[in-house]
């Protein structure tokens, strides 16, 4: 009798394992992973060029903030510029030679990384030259530079490389579907799922975000505003929307970007967030980038043709 009892509920736990097997290891198109390669690699390159003439000022010893002083908050272990210059300094290289001379593999490995020759490789290189610059420069960083280096951490171990790529071309990738693209695509999808419900439900505890406050700084601080929006304190309502649009996109992202029904819209609403954060704000390249994920991670398909898997 206890046999007969426990088959409904044994025949229900293999249907959920089944089911959680698909969701995660079902053979997948490397195609999403392919592009979010290319666009993380193009997005840093532009940023590159942007700051190219400001490297010393930004990771040299005596720049804006000083090394001695960013040392303090990088904890043990983590590589850094100074380990460099160590290293450097009985060959006679200076800091500032040492400096530009990462910056150089930095922009050298992005590129290679963006044409997908000996990916991994690049990955690695890139991602290791992101952290000693990110934590050289510590004070100055912010959201993007983040992003982009868990974007190039993942870049090592996701099959980036296996579509549009110089090693798809050279034979040393198949392009062909498998589990590990279909399991790097989920943890991208549920990364930024858990990325934007964090952060709307941590907007959702101020009061800022209810009573329009917060859209106001943002947009009439000196060092982010684009535009006069001083009028916008004669329409105080219309800054509360949008704070609680912005709250809806980021909390409902979790929830509204799986479905078929409501994903390309509910994507499509986070990349126009992020594009009016570019406009208003200048935040170009966090802008880029964030818009960047969603797409490649919910918009560009995985699936042969035919096949409706989620």
């Amino acid at each position: 009798m206890g046999t007969i009892q426990s088959t409904p509920r044994l025949t229900l736990t293999r249907r959920f394992v089944r089911a959680a097997s698909e969701f995660l290891t079902a053979p997948a198109s490397p195609r999403p992973l392919a592009c979010f390669r290319i666009g993380l690699s193009a997005i840093l390159l532009l940023q590159a060029l942007a700051i190219a003439g400001s490297l010393l000022e930004l990771y040299g010893r005596h720049g804006i903030i000083q090394w001695p002083l960013v040392a303090d908050g990088v904890p043990p272990g983590v590589p850094r510029l100074g380990w460099l210059t160590a290293l450097a300094e009985p060959l006679g290289i200076s800091d500032a030679n040492c400096v530009r001379g990462l910056f150089l593999v930095y922009v050298a490995s992005l590129s290679f990384l963006l044409l997908g020759w000996r990916t991994r490789w690049a990955a690695a290189a890139a991602w290791l030259a992101h952290v000693m610059m990110k934590v050289t420069a510590n004070a100055s960083v912010y959201g993007v530079d983040t992003f982009a280096n868990i974007g190039l951490f993942y870049c090592l171990w996701m099959p980036v490389g296996e579509m549009f790529s110089l090693d798809r071309a050279a034979g040393r990738a198949t392009g062909a579907p498998s589990w590990l693209a279909r399991l790097s695509l989920r943890v991208l999808q549920i990364h930024l799922c858990v990325v934007y419900l964090a952060s709307g439900l941590e907007k959702a505890t101020g009061e800022q975000w209810w009573n329009g406050e917060a859209i106001w700084r943002a947009l009439m601080r000196p060092d982010l505003g684009q535009f006069d929006f001083s009028w916008l304190a004669s329409v105080p309502l219309l800054a509360k929307v949008v704070c609680w649009q912005t709250l809806l996109v980021e909390i409902g992202y979790a929830f509204f970007v799986w479905p078929r029904r409501t994903r390309k819209w509910w994507a499509l609403a986070t990349i126009g967030l992020h594009a009016g954060i570019a406009v208003m704000m200048g935040l170009w390249s966090f802008s880029a980038l964030m818009a960047t994920l969603t797409m490649c991670a919910f918009l560009i398909s995985a699936e042969a043709a035919g096949d409706r898997r989620a």
